[in-house]
This record gives structure tokens, sequence and C-alpha cells, in this order.
């Protein structure tokens, strides 16, 4: 059922004698219903067209609703309303494909029936899940968007349907708690009416309850049926901290936060915007933008810079608003900007792109409203731009060092159990300090060594084996140690080491 805002809305662009409505949608049949309350209310007729069945009246009951004769043709169909010279509401469903360059002569009725519209006060409007008029008729149009569910709506769908379930298993009640109560009302916001209760019941009627684990897989379907397509990818694999070695001011800092940024309206403080994680290649920043969202339980979407720019003026900005408008729609959530450093520095030979793209992310970061944690990593400060960097536009600058004796020994363990090796049969303290200026990825690569070498020997793998790959490697402490030491001296007073 429309809400009186959505009726009242869509009457006035038809009273404001509008020639031409847009709505794009994929709940055909909640507008279809919306413009029949309408043009009961209106007193006008109302035509519907698909191109299955031809042009009819669909507010009425009985033999009046039979398609006209001769009007399944998407021309003819406009042939006949142009004809009939009758007030009244014409809706268009999926005409999106008889308007572009081969169809000349459709663009020319329909522009005909605007033009012709003060004086037979015909209104033409298309639905469809996408369309884009052509520039002939573009300036006869207005566009309308039907409204999404509010949360108070989406509860009220979860009670129905779990209500529902319940008569149908002997009276049992749908097992939740409120705690994941507002985070399947959180994870569904920006659905669709139709799309949210169909997520609703896929997750009730599967076990009979709403658990933590479902969750994931609600943000999976979320993020399939927004149709999330370009710069904005959604990251299915998200960490834990506990997969994380070390970084415990970064754990510390976040989990301080976690409650206001998913509940900030009830604690009158503004919500955090974001961090920046500066350091080495390999020390682990890219696994914990993964785990932020994996301990705050959001989605987590990678903005991939390499999609973002297009040789066109203008579509490389554009591109990027979109993405964000992407993230506003999957919100709460994550955002991670992997490497940004190659994606906003800029330069004097793109023809200003990279400046006007630069411009276009730090007044989203001042402007933006929606919980959106951005999370930004970098290895080469130095091609960031000052104003990016600057306190105010995130809240944090966090500097990812090499990880300590202590943290080594953490990675190791976690490495060896995630490889399914029992880490007390290893010597963790030896293993730590033979890799002092290692990174976790470094780390991590010694550990999958090991186990090829210890399987092509056909023995287990140990300590002894694991050293002896340690031995063999260069880390990049080693190779890269002057700029290793720059970016130490710029994080000094300017950034929080992580750990």
């Amino acid at each position: 059922m429309a809400s009186k805002t959505e009726q009242n809305d869509l009457t006035l662009l038809i009273k404001s004698k509008n020639p031409i409505i847009v709505i794009e949608t994929h709940e055909e049949e909640r507008a279809l219903e919306l413009l029949t309350q309408i043009s009961i209310s209106l007193g006008q007729p109302l035509f519907g067209w698909h191109s299955t069945e031809g042009l009819r009246r669909t507010e009425l009951k009985g033999d009046a609703m039979a398609a006209l004769p001769n009007t399944a043709d998407p021309t003819k169909c406009l042939q006949h309303i142009k004809k009939m010279q009758r007030k009244g509401l014409y809706v268009l469903c999926d005409y999106h494909p008889f308007m572009d360059d081969q169809h000349p002569q459709n663009i020319r009725l329909i522009k005909d029936i605007a033009l012709d519209f003060p004086t037979f006060q015909q209104t033409l409007i298309f639905i469809s899940h996408q369309l884009k008029l052509p520039s002939e008729i573009r300036r006869y149009a207005a566009r309308f968007e039907l409204e999404l569910p509010s949360p108070v709506q989406i509860e009220m769908m979860i009670k129905q349907e779990a209500a529902k379930w319940s008569v149908h298993n002997g009276g049992i009640k749908v097992r939740t708690d409120k705690a994941i109560m507002q985070r399947l009302v959180q994870n569904l916001t920006g659905l669709t009416f139709a799309d949210a209760r169909q997520i609703i019941r896929n997750i009730i009627y599967d076990d009979g309850a709403i658990t933590e684990d479902e969750m994931e897989s609600v943000n999976k379907a979320r993020y399939q049926l927004l149709d999330l397509e370009g710069a904005v990818h959604y990251e299915y694999e998200t960490a834990h901290f506990k997969e994380v070695g070390g970084m415990n001011r970064l754990k510390q800092w976040l989990e301080l936060r976690k409650k206001v940024f998913l509940q900030s309206n009830e604690f009158g403080l503004d919500k955090p915007k974001g961090i920046m994680l500066v350091g080495v290649q390999g020390g682990g920043k890219s696994l914990a933008a993964k785990a932020v969202a994996g301990m705050w339980g959001v989605p987590l979407l990678r903005l991939d810079f390499g999609a973002l720019y297009t040789k066109w003026h203008g579509e490389s900005e554009k591109n990027l608003r979109d993405s964000l408008k992407l993230a506003e729609m999957m919100s709460p959530c994550v955002l991670w900007l992997d490497e940004v450093e190659k994606g906003i520095s800029t330069g004097e030979n793109d023809g200003g792109t990279s400046k006007r793209v630069l411009g276009t992310l730090l007044t989203f970061m001042q402007e933006n409203e929606f919980p959106i944690f951005l999370v930004a990593t970098a290895n080469d400060i130095g091609a960031l731009p000052p104003e990016f960097v600057r306190k105010g536009r995130l809240d944090e600058i966090f500097f990812v060092d090499l990880p300590d004796d202590e943290t080594r020994q953490e990675i190791f363990k976690i490495h060896l159990s995630k490889r399914k090796q029992v880490h007390l049969e290893f010597d963790l303290l030896k293993l730590a300090q033979a890799t002092k200026g290692f990174s976790g990825a470094e780390i991590e690569q010694a550990i999958v060594a090991g186990l090829y070498a210890s399987l092509y020997s056909d023995k287990p793998l140990d300590t002894e084996t694991i050293l002896s790959e340690i031995e063999a490697t260069s880390p990049l402490s080693q190779v890269m140690a002057e700029k290793m030491q720059a970016l130490r001296q710029w994080a000094d007073g300017r950034a929080v080491v992580a750990n």
C-alpha cells in the first residue's frame, strides 16, 4: 500500500501538467497500484500497455479491461493514443527498447503527444527498471521515485513474516534477539519492499531463526539486488581482528567507536568518518581494512581506482559520484580506498582529471552524512596531496610499522593455525627472532615456502624448515631501507603507531 506522501507527490506531478513522467523501478506492480489509486481519486481513466497484451483500461473490472485491438505493437500503441485525443493517464511498461535511434517514429509520436498536452491532457507514464529518455523529449519529462521502506516498515515486515511462519509451524516462534533484529533492519535499508520481504522470507523459512551467521548472506543478497556495477566491488571475505597480528592501538580505537558508528543517533555524537593506514608493503594494511568491516559486522566495499578513470572528459568524476552513491545505498558500510595515492595523486598530464576526482572525493568526505566509514591505505605518503591527509578529512592516521618480536610470534601462530599446523610444535620465539625486519606478508610466505619444501621431502613441517626459507629471503626492509626510514620519519608526530 502506497503511503499518503507518495500518493500526494505523484498526484502533484500529474496535476502540474507534466506531459511525460518516468518511474524507474523494479516494483512495477506497486507503481501500477499507486497509479490506479491516483486515477480513481482524480477521476481520470488509466490505460496500461506492455508488449505482450497491448493497451487496455486497468482501473476498471470485467470486459472493460480487454486489450484494444492492434495495440501490442509499440508504434501502433502510440498512434492509437494520439488518435484517441482522450484525457487520461497512459502507462507504458518496459518501453525503453523502443525509444532509441532505431525507432525515430516512436520518439516523434511521444513528442507529438507531449506537444498536444495543453489541448488533450494525455499524460504518458513510462515504467521501467532503467530508462534514459532521448534528448528530443527529455525537456517534457519529470521523474518520480517510489519510496523505499523505512526502518519501521522493515521491522513490521519481519514481524509479519515471522508471524506467518509461526502459524504454519505449530505456533513455534522465530528465534532471534533484539540486537540481531536491529542489524537485519539496518542491512535491509535501501532495498525495495519486494526485495526486502523476499530476503526476510529466505532467512526465516530456512530454519525458523534470524542469527548473526545470516547477516553476511543478507549483505551479499543486498549487493546483488542493488545491481552495483562499475568501480565499487563487494568484498565477500572480511577478516576478523583475531586474524590480524598486533595493531592493538588500532583495535582499541575501533572498538571504542563501534557503538557510535552503528547507533550514532542515540548518543548525540558525530559518527566516525574514517582512518588512513600508512605503512610498508605487506605490513597488514589491507587485512586491517577488511578486519574493520568484520569487527563491526558491516559490508566492505572496495573502490577500484583502475575502473574509475576513463579517457572521456567528465566521466571519471561521474564514475566516482556513482560509486559513492552506491556506497550510500549499501550503508552502513566500510568503503576501502586501497593504495589511494595511485588514484588521487594529482598530475599535470591528465587534463586535470585527477584534480577533479580529488575534489569530488574531498567534498564527499566533508559533507557525507551516511554511515560510511572510509579506510584509506597508502604505501607512498609523499604522493598524496596535502589536503587529503590533513586532520579533519579523516579521524586519524595510523602508521603500520613492521611487527615487533611479540607481534611476529602472534603472526606465526595465526598463519600456522590457518594451515592446520599445531603452533605449539614450533619454536615461535626462535622464528620471531629470525624474522626481525620481516613484514606479516613475508612471514606468511616463509611458512608457505616451508610447506612446499616439507611436502617435497615428504616430512612434516618443522621449525628448521621454516628457518631455512627465512634465511633465503631478503625482506623489503633491507631492499628498500631508505624509503622505509623516510616513511618512519614522516609518521613521527603525524600519525599514531597502530601497534
